[in-house]
């Protein structure tokens, strides 16, 4: 059967997404801590995740923002984990993993991908803060699904794949970014 006013090569669910008015699209931001932080690192500085939000609602309403965190036993990150928290950020953890050849394993990855595959339904706009190549199939599938999906990342550090398949990509630059107050590690 034909749906009058559908254009031809546009699905029905993004011609309806694209109609939302912005105050009533609902957005959901899944960040991925760890590819942030080692790419703020670079500029000796860190994600201000106060404005990062505002950036990423707008006028729109938030419906989750999520923090991805990765927790290593030597560092404490529960004064990290509490402003996350203030800031409307629900914060998933994870523990560093050692592995028995001395290198370790943390990422999330999978966890991202099913968190956003759970609310994929209840969002119009899915934001991913992270440069990681890996989620381009998440992207595509989302999109398939209905959702726009923007991805929020520093420019040096994302995949190329993940710029390209986003809606949208918003570039972390300083207006964004807190200043360290100790100097660069050297690399």
């Amino acid at each position: 059967t034909h749906i009058q006013g559908i254009k031809q090569g546009t699905s029905v669910s993004n011609q309806m997404r694209e109609e939302v008015p912005e105050p009533q699209q609902r957005v959901g931001i899944f960040v991925d801590v760890q590819n942030i932080f080692y790419a703020s690192k670079q500029f000796n500085a860190r994600l201000d995740f106060d404005k990062l939000l505002k950036i990423a609602v707008g006028s729109r309403r938030l419906i989750r923002a999520i923090a991805y965190v990765v927790q290593s036993p030597d560092v404490d990150q529960s004064g990290f984990i509490s402003m996350l928290q203030q800031k409307s950020y629900e914060v998933r953890r994870k523990d560093l993993r050692q592995r028995s050849d001395g290198s370790a394993k943390g990422d999330w990855d999978m966890g991202m991908a099913i968190d956003v595959m759970r609310f994929v339904n209840t969002l119009d706009v899915v934001v991913l803060v992270s440069g990681d190549g890996d989620f381009v199939s998440l992207v595509n599938l989302v999109k398939t699904i209905g959702p726009r999906v923007e991805v929020i990342s520093f420019v040096h550090n994302t995949a190329r794949d993940l710029i390209h398949s986003a809606d949208k990509h918003i570039p972390i630059e300083e207006t964004l970014l807190l200043k360290n107050n100790y100097p660069a590690e050297a690399s």
